[in-house]
C-alpha cells in the first residue's frame, strides 16, 4: 500500500504544473511510396488537444486533414483523414523557446475507389517529431515543428501487397493553454 501511495504521489508531481491545451497547425505534407517513385506534396491541417507542461512531459491527441489529390492508388483519390496519439517531452533550457521530441502512432482513411467494395483505404502509422514551443504570453504559444510518419495502407485487392510510405511534414501552429 505504501509503495502504491508513493508511486501515485510521484506521478502526481510529474504533472503538477500540467495544463490542457488546444491548438491548430498548418503545414506542407510530402508523401513518398516505398513501392514506386510516386510522391505527393500538398497541405495539411491539424487540430489537437493535449495535456502537459510546456517544459516537461505531455500527451497529445490530433486530427489531420490532408487534401490528397495524389492519384497514388487510383485517379479518384481524395481527402485523407487521420487521428494520432503522441507522447511528448519538452525541454526548458532557460531560453525564450522550449524544444520538444515526440513519438506515437496514428490511424486513418484515404478516400479512394481503388478498393471496389469500399469508399476508402485504412492506414496505420508510427510517428516521430521534433519542434519548439515559443511562448507569446501565459496562455498562447507559437509552435514550429517537423513530423515523420511511417505509414502502411491496407491491401487494395487480395493478391496485392501492403503499400508503405514515408511522410514528412513541416508545420507551424498556435496553441492555447488553459
Amino acid at each position: 500500500m505504501k509503495k502504491t501511495l508513493l508511486f501515485l504521489l510521484l506521478y502526481a508531481t510529474l504533472f503538477a504544473d500540467a495544463k490542457i491545451y488546444i491548438g491548430a497547425n498548418a503545414g506542407v505534407y510530402n508523401e513518398s511510396l516505398d513501392t514506386s517513385s510516386k510522391s505527393i506534396s500538398t497541405q495539411i491541417a491539424t487540430l489537437k488537444v493535449g495535456y502537459g507542461d510546456i517544459s516537461s512531459y505531455g500527451v497529445e491527441f490530433s486530427l489531420d486533414y490532408v487534401n490528397n489529390s495524389s492519384e497514388i492508388f487510383h485517379p479518384d483519390d481524395g481527402v485523407k483523414y487521420g487521428i494520432n496519439v503522441d507522447l511528448l517531452k519538452a525541454f526548458d533550457f532557460g531560453l525564450f523557446f522550449n524544444p520538444y521530441l515526440k513519438g506515437g502512432f496514428g490511424a486513418g482513411a484515404l478516400k479512394s475507389t481503388a478498393k471496389q467494395d469500399k469508399k476508402s483505404l485504412a492506414y496505420g502509422s508510427y510517428n516521430l517529431g521534433l519542434g519548439t514551443f515559443i511562448p507569446l504570453n501565459d496562455n498562447f504559444e507559437l509552435e514550429l515543428g517537423y513530423n515523420y510518419r511511417y505509414t502502411s495502407y491496407e491491401k487494395t485487392t487480395a493478391s496485392s501487397s501492403i503499400v508503405k510510405s514515408h511522410v514528412n511534414t513541416i508545420f507551424t501552429g498556435v496553441n492555447y493553454r488553459f
